[in-house]
């Protein structure tokens, strides 16, 4: 030990020595000056006098380094990023850091002006190579805030970002990319498929039912690659009032992954509210530099005041009606986690009230712009469908879902935080993947006496007409791989002719439907199967046998039937029916014949019958979860589309007494493929920036 002080004293005072006849290294350009002569051996001696002076403080620290602004260790090693200065000086990133906010480049040991300055950036960025899962060309500047440790990230980026004023016209879009709209791939012209499947396969001759159902079903094309798109304009309407302060990171980094999804065909804008409203970055393009300045503007978010909702989607609107070009694609995203505190004309349902929408709701809806709100819709207006998001235990969710049925687009509940990114990308999983546009199925009777009853078609427009010789069914767009199921009512005449003249069939209808090619704008009809039944003068056991799609799809409306008249009644505080409504209707699904076969729907619509039972067992409870759940399941059954409900991303579905039971992904229902992958996407990056974490903090 007494040799290791000798030598550690030795090497001391050699350093100590040269560096009174050195000073510190003087970088180029820097304005600290060269000692003279005289001072150089002045210092020399009072080097070593005060050797002894620090010789003891030295030898205790040992080989220990210590930061010389806060004095904490300075080890390597401890999951604190170090800072070596030009002069090599060292210390904590995070004390040097604040140091030179405030305008200090001098280093605090020996004084010298420095030309490279820290700078701790308010959000982090993931080297994009470590995100396997983006698509190519992904700005650096995509991190999240709560990944700057990650190992690997970049900390020099600069984030000073000036908010452009904002002008009287939203005229200020980019123009779009010249290829943005080309031929239609060879696969996907007119790959859109319409499928028929009557309730039963055969009718007896002297029969003739009122109400004989007709399944349609229509699919759309597959998307094979991200190439065939087409391009999308897409309006984030983010809520940035006091109540977001502890959520802007999970709502940063949310926004951060749709940006770094977008393609560069693809436009994006930005607006934020609290009391006011205002639009923080115009309508541009997703190319590397506009990735980077999307990300910059996200970064600047704060959060006070109060939740004007109105105000935030009459900007997002404008941001649409106002542009110079236009994608072929337009949606707009909202996110809250509050009560409209500046448009308050909403309450609870009454008594009166509980079998209609309340008038109060629609004053409110009254106060959005008709872009958004099909029903204010004038001849040859677009609309834009406006995906609500609501944040959190407090939001209003009976605002967000009718803003997002008045509009054409779905209501997610996010009960918990962690879900949020999840949510955004199963909702633009779908948005990037539209192949079909203004989809529209026409139905026509096709024999004498056949006549059109009916068609419970959710929140899709649809109008009888002609006293029954035909229907008409607006479905406007699709997602790739994505299908719609309509239930067509019929009745059917009795055969009555005889002998040979008796004809074996009855054709029932003729159906085709017409529909855009989103990427190319051309216009396609597709003619779908013909519909006939038999008419047997006795049916056979084979005839009697229901077509198991046709009774799921009966299933799956008479639940979603259910649920809105059990929404009803506990609005007005009458659980206890609710409650015995949804087991009744729960028993009747069980024992429907395609459950029966085992069908995976009938599984989960028991599966969330029994999830709003249980978010029913009180009042508190049904306000504080039980209605957003219930809502957003309601939005996902009226448009046939998905939806994030609450914070499980699986339920357990029971087969009825049949020993059968599985996992099934309660926010499934109606996923598209394009969505599962987004939302896997979404979370291998959260369990990657995980495991980053988890490594630097060991």
């Amino acid at each position: 030990m007494a040799d290791t002080l000798k030598k550690l004293k030795k090497s001391l005072s050699l350093k100590l020595s040269f560096q009174a006849g050195t000073n510190c290294p003087r970088p180029s350009g820097s304005n600290c000056p060269r000692p003279s002569c005289s001072d150089r051996s002045h210092s020399s001696g009072s080097s070593s006098r005060g050797l002894s002076r620090s010789l003891s403080f030295q030898t205790s620290k040992s080989s220990k380094k210590t930061c010389p602004i806060c004095l904490g260790s300075l080890r390597r090693g401890q999951g604190v990023a170090i800072f070596t200065a030009e002069c090599s000086h060292s210390f904590h990133f995070c004390c040097i850091a604040a140091n030179v906010q405030h305008g200090n480049r001098i280093c605090p040991i020996c004084r010298c002006e420095w030309k490279d300055v820290p700078f701790q950036a308010p959000g982090s960025v993931i080297d994009a190579r470590r995100n396997n899962m983006a698509r190519a060309r992904v700005s650096p500047f995509n991190a999240a805030p709560e990944d700057a440790s990650a190992p690997g990230a970049r900390r020099n980026v600069p984030t000073t970002f000036q908010l452009p004023a904002e002008p009287e016209q939203f005229t200020d879009d980019e123009q779009l990319s010249v290829n943005s709209i080309g031929p239609a791939s060879p696969s996907r012209a007119q790959a859109l498929a319409v499928k028929a499947f009557p309730e039963f396969g055969a009718v007896a001759a002297a029969e003739c039912p009122p109400k004989f159902a007709v399944l349609l079903r229509v699919c759309a094309p597959s998307l094979p690659n991200d190439a065939d798109r087409a391009p999308i304009d897409l309006v984030t309407v983010l809520d940035v009032s006091g109540s977001m302060s502890s959520k802007l990171p999970l709502l940063k980094r949310a926004v951060h992954f749709i940006i770094q999804n977008l393609g560069s065909a693809d436009r994006l804008s930005i607006v934020i509210f609290s009391s006011v409203a205002r639009r923080i970055f115009p309508l541009q393009r997703m190319t590397d530099s506009g990735r980077e300045n999307a990300i910059r503007a996200i970064n600047t978010l704060s959060s006070n005041g109060g939740t004007n909702i109105v105000e935030g989607l009459k900007k997002g609107a404008r941001v649409l009606e106002e542009r110079r070009e236009r994608s072929p694609v337009a949606s707009i995203i909202l996110l809250s986690d509050g009560q409209d505190t500046h448009n308050v004309l909403r309450n609870s349902y009454t008594q009166d009230e509980a079998s209609s929408i309340p008038s109060n709701e629609l004053a409110y809806l009254n106060l959005l712009p008709s872009s958004i709100c099909l029903s204010k819709r004038e001849a040859g207006q677009p609309t834009f469908p406006v995906h609500t998001f609501g944040f959190g235990l407090e939001h209003d969710s009976e605002a967000m879902h009718a803003i997002a049925d008045a509009s054409g687009g779905t209501f997610s509940f996010i009960e918990t935080l962690s879900i949020l990114q999840d949510a955004f990308a199963r909702c633009i999983g779908g948005l990037l993947s539209v192949v079909s546009q203004d989809v529209k199925l026409t139905i026509r009777s096709k024999s004498a006496g056949v006549r059109i009853g009916s068609i419970p078609s959710g929140r899709y427009n649809s109008e009888v007409l002609d006293e029954g010789q035909q229907a008409v069914i607006d479905i406007g767009n699709l997602y790739a791989d994505e299908e719609k199921e309509f239930m067509v009512y019929l009745s059917i005449p009795v055969s009555s002719a005889e002998g040979e003249q008796r004809p074996e069939c009855t054709a029932l209808l003729d159906v085709f439907c017409t529909h855009k090619d989103s990427a190319s704008m051309e216009i396609h009809q597709v003619e779908g199967e013909k519909v006939e039944i038999r008419r047997p003068e006795v049916l056979s056991t084979a005839d009697k046998k229901v077509n198991l799609q046709v009774d799921r799809q009966r299933s799956r409306l008479l639940v979603a039937e259910t649920i809105a008249d059990a929404q009803r009644m506990a609005e007005v505080g009458d659980l206890e029916s609710a409650q015995a409504l949804l087991a009744e209707r729960r028993s009747g699904l069980l024992s429907s014949a395609a459950a029966q076969a085992g069908d995976v729907l009938c599984n989960w619509l028991e599966a969330e019958l029994r999830e709003i039972r249980e978010r029913m067992a009180s009042m508190d409870l049904y306000e504080r979860t039980g209605r957003a759940y219930l809502l957003s399941g309601l939005s996902s059954h009226s448009w046939q589309r998905a939806t994030t409900r609450g914070d499980t991303t699986q339920v357990l579905a029971t087969n009825g007494d049949r020993g059968h039971s599985g996992s099934i992904d309660s926010t499934r229902s109606y996923e598209t493929p394009w969505m599962t992958t987004m939302v896997t996407r979404s979370q291998t990056l959260n369990f990657t920036s995980g495991e980053q974490q988890s490594q630097a903090n060991k």
